[in-house]
């Protein structure tokens, strides 16, 4: 392996993990009291990234997928899908889902985990109350 496919896959593997984490952080971070504000951050960014960014980039526009593609061309990956998650499914997996459920389910679990944040650090007081 030459010295520049050596960085590209070091790159590879970097923004596997880092992309990975920040979905799991967004999908799941409402849970712990001390990272909501952080996550409610992370999850406007990433819906700010979709939106706004797409509108010159297409609906969805992810920049770390963007790089990551770049890297994956340099190793001479060909077809990749628009969306990381199909990526990352696939990768993981094998399975090659229909876009639209993949776009469906990312959109779903990431406005879910909103609301989650938004329940549970603004409008707590609007849920019933536990007993203890």
């Amino acid at each position: 392996m030459n010295p520049p496919d050596f960085w590209f896959s070091v790159a590879d593997i970097a923004l596997t993990l880092f992309h990975t984490l920040l979905i799991l952080f967004n999908l799941l971070g409402w849970i712990w009291q001390g990272l909501r504000k952080w996550h409610l951050v992370s999850l406007l960014l990433t819906f700010a990234s979709w939106v706004v960014l797409g509108i010159w980039y297409g609906w969805g526009y992810c920049p770390f997928t963007d790089w990551h593609w770049q890297v994956l061309r340099q190793l001479g990956h060909t077809h990749l899908p628009a969306s990381y998650i199909s990526f990352l499914i696939t990768r993981l997996s094998g399975l090659q889902l229909p876009a639209q459920w993949v776009d469906a389910i990312t959109l779903a679990g990431a406005t879910g985990a909103l609301l989650a944040n938004l329940l549970l650090q603004y409008f707590r007081k609007y849920l019933p109350a536990r007993k203890k």
